[in-house]
């Protein structure tokens, strides 16, 4: 477009002034002179020089000039640009023919001097500006783009102040505590009387075992500052099925490829806290598990059955925040998606879950 417009502008130029009575090669190198406008942004410095002769012998200014200054805006102040500045300084300054160049007097070469410098240096002023637009925004953006790397940075700083802190503060407390309760409960299962005092010590040390292990995984997981994308998703689900103390049934998988890693760590999330909570509150009973793409959304769904039999006791009593199915909605509710859990008619457990696939929206 810019170039058919200075194509249009250099032979309205030539047309405008070109004498009734006009030699015929003027003519010729004034319509070449005009035709460099087409490659004038490729090979600015060809151009000019094509539109010197056109200049010189003809009625092609405004082609020299526009030229000119796309040189300058592209090659800046180099050898080529000085160059063609002096060369369209001389089609302005001398007359053609010669024979009316020399006949001028002392004060039309001065005047021809003068007017020929502001027809060089113009374009030649406007090309520069422009080059140095182009490279102020390119700097601005380069300073944006730094600030806001020194910002991300200064942020990763805090996190992983924070990080650290917690991850002291959970080795000291937390795991020293649970390290405890799990001494208590191996010196209960010894000195316990009875079998159902000695089978629930027993679940809270395993408990306490396993708590241990999860702890020591998340307190590395603060000291190294990964960031979710380490958590455990999808593809440690097998993993998790083989470890479950739970009988498991995979009834469906059928998870869409790729799955966004916020939707895979929310999934496996959800089936570990439903075979937890089996464990604890469903002891005995079998889970099924079905996981399908549904439109642009991911359904997971984890189902138990009534417990063949009911614990009594302490065993019946294992401790429990009521945080996990609250977790479960929280994220749920982050992602954009549906969370619903109940009791079944046959006297089971269901959590269905539903994640969008688009987490972009």
């Amino acid at each position: 477009m810019l170039d058919a417009i200075a194509v249009i502008v250099a032979v309205a130029d030539v047309w405008l002034v070109i004498p009734q009575k006009a030699q015929t090669y003027s003519i010729v190198l004034s319509a070449f002179a005009c035709t460099a406008m087409i490659f004038r942004r490729r090979w600015p410095f060809l151009a000019v020089l094509v539109t010197v002769p056109g200049y010189l012998a003809g009625w092609a200014q405004l082609a020299s000039m526009i030229a000119l200054g796309t040189l300058a805006r592209r090659k800046q102040w180099m050898w080529q640009t000085m160059i063609a500045a002096g060369l369209v300084w001389t089609c302005r300054y001398v007359k053609w023919p010669l024979d009316e160049f020399f006949d001028l007097s002392w004060r039309a070469h001065i005047l021809n001097g003068i007017y020929g410098i502001l027809v060089a240096g113009m374009p030649v002023a406007i090309g520069l500006l422009m080059a140095l637009r182009v490279q102020l925004s390119q700097r601005l953006a380069e300073l944006a783009a730094s600030r806001e790397r020194e910002q991300r940075l200064h942020e990763q700083t805090i996190r992983a102040a924070e990080r650290a802190s917690l991850a002291r503060e959970m080795h000291d407390v937390v795991s020293h505590q649970v390290t405890l309760i799990a001494m208590q409960a191996g010196a209960l299962v010894v000195s316990a009387q009875d079998d159902e005092s000695r089978q629930a010590a027993n679940t809270i040390r395993q408990l306490s075992k396993r708590t241990l292990d999860e702890l020591r995984d998340l307190v590395g997981v603060l000291r190294s500052g990964m960031d979710d994308d380490f958590h455990p998703g999808l593809e440690e689900l097998p993993q998790l099925l083989r470890n479950s103390e739970v009988p498991v049934e995979l009834l469906e998988k059928e998870v869409p490829d790729p799955v966004p890693p916020a939707v895979s760590r929310a999934a496996y999330r959800t089936v570990q806290e439903a075979l937890t909570n089996i464990n604890k509150h469903a002891h005995g009973s079998r889970a099924t598990i079905r996981m399908f793409p549904c439109g642009s959304a991911l359904i997971v769904e984890v189902a138990n059955d009534r417990p063949s039999f009911t614990l009594d006791g302490p065993s019946a009593h294992l401790p429990s925040g009521g945080h996990g199915l609250m977790g479960v909605r929280e994220r749920t509710v982050l992602l954009g998606g549906t969370f619903h859990a109940g009791h079944t008619p046959d006297g089971g457990f269901r959590l269905c879950v539903t994640y969008p696939l688009d987490t972009t929206k």
